[in-house]
């Protein structure tokens, strides 16, 4: 099997274009295979060209998925954001629900979020690290507005919240897909039940229990940490 015959891209639309069809297909791999097993070389052939080409147009492999991650951000913030809006009250574990339920809907998202802090971030430029960061800001910063009106959350309590609910779903997930032969040994060894993990569920319970948990009042320390 040939390559097809590789041109680049000349115009800014083509550019933007070949930049599209690059992130396409590292999207499907990575929902085929999980983002841990896909090279750059891997997404070059997918779009037709050798991966010398491919970093004309993206500074590593990471860059890639570091993009995507961004992209998971604004989807599930909107999609958090367009639940959480239609009601006028919500209690602590119907906001559980919500935030635990739009994670688990998106693996690949929930993938990512586990890579992002371990791999991707470690792989890219500063200016892609700041940009992918000042975005993730402002999508709390949306769901923030929200979360105050219904639960009269702070700011940093609406951190810590995303925080704990994105970090959770990106290691909930690992454990969640450990592949066949391991899954096996877990389904079939009694000692070895607990391995066998259901991202939403959990999530649900364990961030009902925080949210709940939680003092009304103002918090006194602000959380910095990213999620």
């Amino acid at each position: 099997m040939t390559t097809p015959a590789f041109q680049r891209a000349r115009s800014t639309q083509a550019k933007q274009a070949r930049e599209e069809a690059i992130l396409d297909a590292a999207r499907t791999l990575g929902r085929r295979r999980g983002v841990r097993d896909v090279t750059l070389t891997d997404i070059a052939a997918a779009v037709g060209m050798h991966k010398s080409a491919l970093l004309r147009y993206f500074e590593t492999r990471e860059q890639i998925f570091l993009l995507l991650t961004a992209e998971g951000w604004r989807q599930w913030s909107a999609d958090l954001r367009g639940d959480l809006e239609r009601r006028a009250h919500a209690t602590p574990t119907e906001v559980a629900e919500v935030v635990a339920a739009t994670l688990a809907a998106r693996p690949m998202f929930c993938d990512l979020l586990a890579q992002a802090p371990l791999n991707l971030e470690r792989n890219v430029s500063i200016d892609s690290v700041r940009a992918f960061k000042l975005g993730t800001f402002k999508e709390i910063e949306l769901i923030d507005g929200e979360l105050r009106r219904l639960l009269g959350l702070t700011e940093s309590q609406t951190v810590d919240l995303i925080a704990a609910a994105t970090s959770m779903a990106g290691a909930l997930w690992q454990m969640a897909t450990p592949g066949p032969r391991l899954r096996e040994l877990y389904e079939t060894d009694p000692r070895l039940g607990h391995a066998v993990v259901e991202v939403e569920p959990r999530l649900r319970r364990v961030l009902a229990a925080f949210l709940t948990g939680l003092d009304a009042g103002p918090s006194t320390t602000a959380s910095v940490d990213t999620p």
